[in-house]
């Protein structure tokens, strides 16, 4: 094994590569919310619809899911640096050349150009953070590196609206370009090669099985919600998807166990605390990222916000995780690291819990103190958790290993997004049926509702008196709408922290100390 990387490096030596790996990491999280907030902007100057729009973050993420489970390969290969300064260039070169896109297709070209070099950046990153720091002080570092990605959420939205109030929508990929240079410049005069002398020859076709079962899964997924399906579950693309990707992910593990030098190293999973906690990942991923989105839903379709007033409710929570990270990250090398892990996870599950009794009257600080909870329970449960599952992993394993837990995590998020937006839509429809039946034109309440809209539509709008009544009914049935529509939220808020808390159960059987498995 080649490692250069050893414990003979200056102190200093660790920190730095820590900073620029949380620095790239930083580039590639704000990517994904900074571009979202900016979809509706691009749909505009491009001229395109929403149907065609959603490639521009379906096409991203099927580039960078292919390129997940490539990548511990890649840099097992070539060498960790030279692997993550060349995914940085692409990454940053995409994000030029996104910028400079003059139309929708062309956007979404260089999007799945950008997507490969996402691809790699954080797992590949992750490993290298692993390899520097020893065991005893990979929490702190892995509660560091979190910082980077909470930071990314908690200020994206507020950068993405801020570039395209003040600029245009081109800025919110242009501003990767610095960033993206400064990493690739720092990792070249800083960061020392490590290659993994156990590769052996490329795995075609676990990485061809590999991408076919993660592109039709997510695609799948992606799929059951978009405004072209209404069917759901039942069209015959996200049969066929999901059918493809089963067929795909049993032929992957067959291959995987019975190939000499697997593309991903499923053997690892025999380790009782990294096959935990994945387990874990996904179920914190599916309750976790399937209910981030329908916070800034609610702040802006249900209480009007904008786009960068709702960001500005996220930045406390990546403040929170970014003291919390670090500090429980030290302080879980002398204490048990379940207890943070659990503790954790239980703060989660209660802020989904505070939101599920959202109204259209809620007060913005109740809103806050929920996220704040979420802040700190991110904080306090994700590095232990990374450290614990990662701790019997052998060095040259290290990068199949984060690959996989990436895999795990983007899987677990897909499938959480798309289980929590179907949800939302079958609930809300439910609720709907249920205030509707219950309305009573004909109760005293509704004529006397009824009559006081009308007096206030007569005294402010020149409607004659058909058009304020019709006015008024129009309004009621707006209500009614939304209150149909934060019902359905509220019940994906409920069902998120069940799941969350289910993901304690877990924890309680991984093994604080090392064994010799």
């Amino acid at each position: 094994m080649d490692a250069t990387n050893n414990n003979a490096e200056h102190p200093a030596y660790k920190w730095l590569i820590l900073i620029n790996v949380m620095m790239a990491t930083f580039m590639a999280v704000l990517d994904s919310t900074v571009v979202t907030v900016g979809l509706p902007t691009i749909m505009g100057d491009l001229g395109t619809d929403i149907n065609t729009a959603e490639w521009v973050l379906t096409a991203y993420m099927l580039s960078l899911a292919t390129m997940l489970p490539v990548s511990s390969w890649l840099a097992d290969r070539y060498g960790y640096k030279r692997v993550f300064m060349f995914s940085i260039l692409v990454f940053t070169t995409g994000s030029f050349l996104c910028g400079n896109s003059t139309s929708i297709e062309e956007l979404i070209f260089w999007r799945v150009y950008q997507g490969f070099g996402c691809g790699a950046i954080i797992p590949v990153g992750m490993a290298i953070v692993t390899s520097v720091f020893s065991v005893e002080k990979r929490g702190l570092a892995l509660g560091f590196w979190a910082i980077a990605s909470a930071a990314s959420v908690s200020f994206g939205p507020s950068i993405g609206g801020y570039l395209i109030d003040n600029f245009n929508w081109n800025y919110i990929f242009f501003v990767n370009i610095p960033v993206g240079s400064l990493a690739i410049f720092f990792s070249w005069i800083i960061q020392k090669e490590f290659k993994n002398s156990m590769t052996g020859r490329f795995d075609y076709w676990g990485f061809i099985t590999s991408a076919l079962f993660l592109s039709t899964f997510l695609y799948g997924l992606t799929a059951v919600n978009a405004a072209t399906n209404p069917q759901g579950w039942d069209s015959p693309v996200v049969v066929a998807c999901l059918f493809i990707a089963f067929v795909s992910f049993v032929s992957f593990i067959f291959i995987e166990l019975n190939h000499d030098t697997p593309l991903m190293n499923l053997r690892l999973l025999g380790d009782r605390n990294f096959t935990l906690g994945n387990i874990v990942i996904f179920i914190f991923g599916v309750g976790m990222f399937g209910s981030t989105f329908l916070v800034p839903l609610y702040l802006q379709n249900s209480l009007g916000y904008s786009a960068f007033e709702s960001g500005l409710f996220f930045i406390p929570v990546g403040i929170l995780q970014g003291i919390a990270s670090p500090l429980v990250g030290k302080l879980s090398q002398k204490q048990n690291p379940k207890v943070f892990i659990i503790v954790g996870l239980i703060l989660l599950a209660t802020s989904f819990y505070l939101n599920q009794s959202l109204s259209y009257l809620t007060d913005a600080s109740y809103i806050r103190i929920s996220l704040y909870l979420r802040g700190v329970g991110l904080g306090m449960m994700y590095s232990p958790l990374m450290n614990m599952s990662l701790y019997n992993i052998p060095q040259q394993f290290m990068a199949q290993a984060s690959s996989l837990t990436n895999i795990i995590r983007q899987v677990g998020g897909s499938f959480g997004v798309t289980i929590m937006s179907y949800i939302l839509t079958k609930r809300t429809a439910f609720h709907l049926s249920s205030y509707s039946e219950a309305l009573d034109q004909s109760s005293a309440v509704y004529q006397q509702t009824i009559s006081g809209l009308n007096q206030y539509m007569l005294h402010h709008t020149h409607a004659s008196v058909h058009e304020a009544t019709q006015l008024s009914m129009r309004l009621i049935d707006q209500q009614i709408a939304m209150e149909a529509y934060i019902g359905g939220m509220n019940d994906d808020f409920f069902i998120a922290s069940m799941i969350t808390f289910a993901a304690v159960l877990p924890v309680l059987f991984m093994i604080k100390k090392k064994t010799d498995s």
